[in-house]
């Protein structure tokens, strides 16, 4: 008779529970960049295109550590990794202090870069230890789940950032030139700056006291000798098409959701006339939806399978993001508002089904998507130009419309493994051709 397979690794629960607080945690300073944006354009008056060069600066931090990441969590394990990178990620939040005195942008950007050095090191080792934590013909449903509490951390860190960042102030062009005629806008707009201090400062201090418990926690022992086992190669890597299509795929799908949700704000604002603790409120909401999203598909595909659902989701935002463009206004408000719902199933799946039948390929084939995230970076403030040159968010909308088209093609053709598949039944028969 044959054994019943495991949803999670019998023995390390308690392991699989620290691992996944590791999605919430990231998630807080992720979304706290979509608060950042509209709050640095009024503090240190930037234009779209340079605020979204937070997105660059963030991008480019995981674009750089991924690899290093990679191989050196392929010659330590996962612990050795992710306790490095939450040290990062604390250290990262510490130099908001320094850089909200200085009140200079290119400080906030390098601080930015080191927080998400370290989110490099968290998010190739939690996503490659949860897909392989288990019967890998269910990978893409258990990072589902784990990735579900990724939108809990992202609604409180867009809480956070509405209620302690955003002041209740938000001053009319007439308003500043009257306080700069009055020599107070100077001291306003530096005050402004400051506010970002506090909330990170405390979030470092919370990350620090997470690595400690997490440096003491129980590991799986397949994952201690592997480090001794074969190592992958690039050559070995590029006999996989559905790894380096989901390269493509994840790097088109961060930049639809970074655009979408670091301009969702100034969205709202321009189309529905709200405030920024208004328009704030709605970006929570959003990703709520986001939340119900990855829960819901984490029980769809049961039934439906991972590649499959991603594609029929593709389809319907493309049509979502369409109506944003042609109808802005309140119908593309709610429209843009219902895609966070359909794109949460995109990132774990993508990931898990990049990565699936890699076997010692895996944690340097993860590198490689970890790195794909550089999407945000170069699609987030591609998508600033083209509204400052409108002088409006809508059309910018068009980058996401394109991500989701390319992504509507590797859910239903560039997902299914290929090449030299390593277990289960060489992930049984290539999911049965």
């Amino acid at each position: 008779m044959e054994k019943k397979k495991s949803f999670i690794t019998a023995g390390y629960g308690l392991t699989f529970i620290m691992v996944t607080a590791l999605f919430f945690l990231w998630a807080l300073p992720n979304t706290m960049n979509d608060i950042l944006i509209p709050h640095f354009m009024k503090s240190l008056e930037l234009s779209r295109f340079k605020a979204g060069l937070i997105q660059s600066a963030f991008k480019l931090g995981y674009f750089v550590f991924a690899l290093p990441a990679g191989l050196l969590m392929q010659r330590f394990g996962y612990k050795y990794g992710l306790v490095i990178g939450l040290i990062l990620f604390a250290l990262g939040c510490f130099l908001f202090w320094p850089a909200a005195i200085a009140g200079k942008y290119v400080f906030f950007l390098g601080a930015l870069f080191v927080i998400a050095s370290g989110l490099a090191f968290l998010e190739l080792g939690a996503n490659s230890l949860v897909v392989s934590m288990g019967d890998p013909t269910t990978s893409e449903r258990r990072l589902n789940f784990a990735q579900a509490f990724n939108p809990i951390g992202a609604m409180s860190g867009v809480a956070i950032g509405t209620i302690f960042i955003f002041s209740d102030t938000d001053l009319t062009p007439t308003e500043m030139e009257s306080m700069k005629a009055a020599g107070t806008l100077k001291a306003y707009l530096a005050e402004e700056t400051m506010r970002v201090g506090p909330p990170y400062i405390t979030l470092g201090i919370v990350v620090l006291i997470f690595a400690f418990f997490l440096s003491r926690a129980k590991f799986p022992e397949q994952e201690t000798k592997e480090i001794t086992q074969a190592k992958g190669s690039f050559k070995e890597l590029r006999k996989y098409p559905h790894w380096y299509k989901g390269i493509m795929a994840q790097f088109f799908y961060l930049g639809a959701q970074l655009g979408t949700w670091s301009y969702f704000i100034q969205y709202v604002k321009e189309n529905g006339d709200l405030s920024s603790k208004l328009a704030g409120a709605f970006l929570v909401g959003k990703l709520a939806a986001f939340m119900l999203g990855r829960f819901s598909s984490t029980l769809f595909m049961k039934y439906i399978k991972p590649g499959k659902l991603m594609g029929i989701y593709a389809c319907i935002n493309i049509v979502l993001v369409s109506i944003a463009i042609l109808f802005p206004g309140w119908i593309g408000i709610w429209a843009i508002f219902s895609t966070s719902f359909f794109m949460s199933v995109m990132y774990p799946t993508i990931f898990a089904s990049g990565v699936k039948g890699l076997g010692p390929n895996a944690k340097l084939g993860a590198s490689f998507l970890v790195m794909s995230l550089i999407g945000g970076a170069v699609l987030t403030p591609f998508m600033g130009l083209i509204a400052d040159h409108w002088n409006a968010i809508a059309p910018a909308m068009i980058i996401p419309l394109f991500s989701y088209i390319v992504i509507l093609y590797y859910g239903f053709i560039g997902s299914k493994p290929s090449g030299p598949l390593y277990g289960e039944n060489d992930i049984q028969a290539a999911i049965k051709k």
